[in-house]
């Protein structure tokens, strides 16, 4: 019978929520305030989903992971725009057709679009016919909806069927995930009349990787439930939990859980979370997933526009459109920073007129950087202000980021609206800083005066938000910097009345053991991967610092044998070896402690698993961002038993001057210079931001008298090591003399460090502030970096924190403008106090520049080695005496027929003369560059004949070049015939780090083609009978570009595959003959007889241009003179 309770049941119907009551369980994970703006803060992984989605995966799986014993018949079925388009295949004709229960069953019809309280704001129907479901919906589908304070557009609703029970048969689960654990609530009872489930729900915490029994969940969950349901909800509890961990849930939440007469259970309302980061273990399980943007917020094409260029680059490009008609425009590079400009934005009172969040990172292109600056320009224009409007530009300091290359777009940005920007009175404020900023600022300014724009413009002698409150007319201009030559370390005086004033410091308490070990001079590390610009830029930190050997003492790479790689000691070169496998690397290496870990996101935890098996490992840093968070809470679990430090995930690493940096922290060496990051200061700092490090390492400089160690422990929701972790590293080192946090919304790691102060454990003084107090500006969600800045409750507010600290005796300033201000108020009273006894300056030591710098920076040049005529292979597509490969293949010559009959006795038709003749024009020459040619011509400008230079250049075919047809077709084919997947055979490749030949490009992805490869491809597809060799690779190279982007199906691929679908589909040889011509080498034939032609070329063009003998110059030699040493080679 009906029960009347489903009616009240409804009025509870979730997304985040599911009652009124029930929300306040809700508060501790996603309770949506004004601060909500801050639930997807920065590139967040845990993402709401829609309840159709999570019910459909519920009705997917349910069934396995129960072993049969239950099931969820009907998800229902989500009803989107398209029923307004009779040529969609998705009216409600089509809807019907394919659900006809929605003509036999009563129904329930709900928004689905992260909306809580839907039937307060009466948006549920129920006990409705498919009549009056489907009129109820179109009376509001793209309709404008008030829903409480925010107004949204109503465009997608879930029908599913009216489930008749009664009261009693209600109840209340919900899964969550913690640090250590996974936190299951359970109460008897459910509904929109639960209550307050947080205080009275029964608990059961299951550790992470421990599995669920049935009876503990009776013992501890179902006490209150009947005797005779307790089996069946128990089972039914246990499945769901394996569903909830298996395929990454991070919140599941159903209210309420019904369980009928017949022991069936039906989850009415749901509320899930899903790890997006998990994408790469669960896509087959989860299928496509639709995560919906917040409720109440318009969706912009220009955002449309942005975040499709973001999913095309490996740059980091982000725009979300507050208010289309505010006054305060950011343009802001890096995750962390785009936050704390909006902070400090709304903490100077403008939070109203802010008008967008964006963030353009990671090394955009001069392109890239016009497009975006293009995009916010024109919407800046769309409404007019009668008093102007202010972009800011602006960004931490950048690591690797050319800042000349992306602000060579800003100003095509700039040129394309002149006029518009004059006439709008758009003030353009600057400030930015990292590797050729100086060039970069000088081009804005002269292209500002040029064009009569006023832009101003600074760097890091202005700290990051300076221009702010100059741009707003709230503080006096700074004049703007001499561009003549780049900012050095600040020159500090000396602060006067040193040691005069009596100390407030609080006696310190006994220090304790600590799981991070504090890094010497001497702590050594192995870096795993080829990260060659980090490994270079730690070795020269360590030679600025005057260490006496190396920080990195070997690499791993298990994808080549063992070998050496060169790298500067200075000015001198010396070898590092790399290893394949951890084992051998640790093994050889027993002194070592850290292991830094630049894996990707794919493979981090099982590298860092079998790091820390070995005991010599102390400490542990993950770069790697998106890992999955039941694999990182793995990952802590293992590290905690094992008494080994982990930094990360998702950390750009740490640095302690004069010891040892991890990764690329700090930047490029100028900005080590600037921050005096080479020699101790007295001020310790933990951030979470990585990005925001190097701010911090300039605010501190320039405030005290430096770092004297900082970390970014990373901005996942379980980071490895917390806040509390370094500072009692911190309050145990006396070297540490003053502390300094940069937190953000989300998590309670702070109150842990408040609690250790209030305790007396630290005793330091500790200057800190939260990210993130613009969040009371704003009623709706915004994606923004971190995964785990989140606020999932009143506590986890950034202003809450920084309320907390202040109250606890921390020195917190009103805004983070203010935070160089405290740095310096807080240092000079522990001078006067005694504290720190101040140095005089030494001299800034000077590392060479390399030399690829240098070339860029245009300060050198070089004379080429080669002249060449005949062939040109820079740019996007392959040139033959300048004619573009694609123009070779229209003139029809062809050598096909004639080598069919010499080499395979026979004449193949035409498609496959053609296609022969393909082959040959495609191998003919690949520039001078490459082994074969360089031989040839050498051997030519040496005076020997066409045929000695000729051999000289085939005798270097192998297979490191050009000999991957053969094996490439061979592999391909057999894992075709053994009938084993794309997937398994990666993975089998991967088991016995194997490279897959005809995989990979240096510079060509799916994005930007090689040429040559879609030429044969479609050639292959149009004239081939059929092409499954073809086809298994394209299948493989979709998976294995998901891992990068470049690991593409290559030109060398792409023959040898279509060359076996040529001899195997066009009917003039049989099977055996087609394994034999593999096994004979004929794929290396035709390469051989293609470049033969290329070799002849250029042995003619040496002679033409007479050119002299070569000899290879000096200073592009290493000259080894050390004897090998007996033991510890690579």
């Amino acid at each position: 019978c009906y029960s009347p309770s489903l009616s009240r049941l409804y009025f509870s119907a979730s997304q985040h929520s599911t009652s009124q009551s029930s929300w306040k369980l809700s508060s501790r994970f996603v309770k949506l305030t004004s601060w909500s703006f801050f639930s997807s803060f920065f590139a967040m992984s845990v993402k709401p989903i829609r309840e159709h989605t999570g019910k459909s995966l519920l009705h997917r799986w349910l069934n396995e992971y129960s072993e049969g014993k239950h099931r969820y018949e009907n998800p229902g079925v989500l009803v989107t725009p398209a029923v307004l388009d009779k040529t969609s295949g998705g009216t409600w004709e089509d809807l019907l057709e394919e659900n006809p229960w929605l003509k036999e069953k009563k129904l329930v019809a709900k928004p689905d679009q992260l909306i809580k309280r839907r039937g307060k704001a009466g948006l549920i129907a129920v006990n409705k016919t498919f009549e009056e479901a489907r009129d109820w919906v179109m009376a509001r589908m793209c309709k404008e909806q008030k829903v409480e304070s925010v107004t949204g557009q109503l465009t997608h609703f879930l029908v599913e069927p009216l489930v008749p029970h009664q009261q009693e048969e209600e109840f209340y689960i919900c899964m969550h995930s913690l640090r250590y654990y996974d936190e299951i609530l359970f109460y008897h009872e459910g509904g929109v009349d639960v209550g307050d489930v947080d205080s009275k729900a029964s608990k059961l915490q299951v550790k992470t990787g421990e599995a669920l029994s049935t009876s503990t969940v009776v013992s501890q969950l179902l006490g209150k439930v009947p005797s005779e349901k307790q089996e069946n909800l128990a089972s039914f509890i246990v499945s769901l939990f394996k569903f909830y961990r298996d395929l990454h849930f991070a919140y599941l939440e159903i209210n309420p859980l019904v369980m009928l007469s017949d022991n069936t259970v039906v989850p009415l309302d749901m509320a899930a979370k899903l790890d997006e980061t998990a994408n790469f273990l669960c896509a087959q399980k989860w299928g496509e997933v639709d995560y919906p943007p917040p409720f109440g917020r318009a969706a912009y094409p220009e955002e449309a526009l942005i975040r499709e260029m973001d999913g095309k680059t490996g740059a980091s490009l982000k725009l979300t459109i507050l208010n289309d008609r505010g006054r305060v425009w950011t343009m802001v590079a890096g995750g962390g920073a785009s936050v704390v400009y909006a902070d400090t934005v709304a903490d100077y009172g403008w939070g109203h007129e802010l008008a967008n969040y964006g963030e353009y990172s990671g090394a955009p292109t001069t392109e890239e950087t016009f497009v975006y600056a293009k995009t916010l320009l024109s919407l800046m224009l769309k409404h007019p202000h009668p008093d102007g409007k202010f972009l800011i530009i602006g960004g931490g300091i950048a690591n690797f980021t050319d800042v000349a290359a992306t602000f060579t777009g800003l100003i095509k940005a700039l040129e394309h609206y002149v006029a518009e920007i004059k006439e709008h009175k758009i003030q353009i404020w600057i400030r930015r800083a990292g590797p050729n900023y100086i060039e970069g600022l000088r081009k804005v300014k002269i292209a500002s005066d040029k064009l009569g724009l006023g832009v101003k413009v600074y760097g890091p002698e202005t700290h990051i938000t300076a221009i702010i409150p100059m741009a707003l007319g709230l503080s006096p201009e700074i004049p703007e910097p001499d561009l003549s030559q780049v900012c050095g370390p600040p020159v500090r005086k000396l602060v006067p009345n040193a040691g005069t004033k009596p100390s407030t410091q609080k006696p310190a308490p006994p220090p304790t053991a600590h799981t991070i070990v504090t890094s010497t001079p001497e702590t050594t590390a192995i870096v795993y991967g080829m990260q060659m610009r980090a490994v270079q830029g730690m070795l020269d930190f360590d030679f600025m610092c005057k260490r006496k050997k190396p920080s990195v003492e070997a690499m791993i790479f298990p994808f080549s044998g063992n070998h050496y790689v060169k790298f500067y000691w200075g000015t001198e070169e010396i070898l590092m070896p790399v290893y394949t496998t951890t084992k051998e690397a640790v093994t050889k290496h027993p002194n070592v402690s850290v292991f830094i870990n630049f894996a990707s996101f794919r493979s981090v935890y099982e590298t860092t698993m079998e790091a820390m098996n070995h005991k010599s490992i102390k400490t542990v840093a993950l770069i790697a961002e998106g890992v999955p968070e039941q694999q990182t809470k793995e990952l802590i679990q293992v590290a905690e038993e094992r008494g080994v430090g982990m930094i990360g995930p998702a950390t750009v690493g740490g640095i302690k001057p004069g010891c040892l940096r991890l990764g690329n922290t700090g930047g490029m060496l100028d900005n080590v210079v600037m921050s005096r990051l080479y020699r101790p200061g007295s001020v310790a700092y933990v951030s979470k931001s990585g990005g925001m490090s190097n701010e911090l390492n300039n605010i501190v400089c320039r405030n005290s008298d430096g770092v004297y160690e900082g970390v970014a422990i990373g901005g996942d929701r379980y980071p490895g090591s917390r806040f509390l972790d370094h500072f009692l590293r911190y309050q145990d080192d006396p070297k540490a003399k003053m502390l300094l946090l940069l937190g953000e919304v989300g998590g309670i790691d702070e109150y842990d460090l408040i609690e250790a102060v209030k305790s007396g454990r630290i005793t330091k003084p500790i200057v800190a502030w939260c990210v993130g107090t613009c969040a009371s500006c704003f009623t709706t969600e915004v994606q923004f970096g971190h995964a785990g800045a989140q606020a999932r409750g009143d506590m986890e507010t950034a202003a809450a924190k920084n309320k907390a600290m202040r109250e606890a005796g921390f020195f917190v300033p009103e805004s983070f403008d203010k935070l160089p201000e405290m740095i310096s108020k807080v240092y000079v009273q522990l001078v006067e106090e005694g504290v720190i006894v101040e140095q005089p300056e030494g001299e800034t030591p000077q590392v060479p520049m390399d030399y690829t710098w240098a070339k860029q920076l245009g300060m050198v040049r070089k004379p080429a080695n080669f002249i060449s005529s005949i062939s040109d292979d820079r740019g996007d597509e392959l040139k033959y005496c300048g004619i573009p490969i694609s123009e070779v293949f229209k003139n029809d010559m062809g050598i096909g027929g004639t080598l069919s009959l010499l080499w395979f006795r026979r004449q193949l038709p035409p498609a496959c003369c053609k296609f022969i003749e393909m082959i040959l024009m495609v191998t003919a020459d690949h520039g001078p560059a490459v082994s074969g040619a360089h031989n040839t011509i050498v051997t030519a400008r040496a005076g020997k004949d066409l045929i000695s230079a000729l051999c000289s250049g085939l005798l270097t075919i192998g297979p490191r070049f050009g000999g991957a047809l053969d094996d490439a077709a061979r592999m391909f084919a057999h894992a075709l015939d053994s009938g084993v997947s794309p997937k398994d055979f990666i993975d089998k490749m991967k088991k016995t780090n194997q490279l897959i030949m005809g995989i990979g490009h240096r510079i060509k992805s799916l994005a930007n083609p090689d040429q040559r490869v879609v030429i044969i491809k479609e050639y292959a597809k149009q004239h081939f009978k059929n092409t499954p060799v073809l086809d298994f690779a394209l299948e493989v190279e979709q998976l294995t570009t998901r891992k990068r982007a470049n690991l593409i199906l290559n030109v060398d691929g792409c023959i040898a595959v279509c060359f076996v679908d040529m001899i195997r589909s066009c009917g003039a040889f049989s099977r055996e003959e087609c394994d034999d011509l593999m096994d004979f080498g004929c794929l290396n034939g035709l390469f051989v007889l293609g470049r033969s032609m290329g070799f002849i070329g250029h042995y003619l063009d040496q002679l033409r241009l007479k050119q002299p003998l070569y000899r290879h110059p000096w200073d592009d030699i290493t000259y080894i003179q050390e004897m090998a040493a007996a033991n510890g080679g690579a």
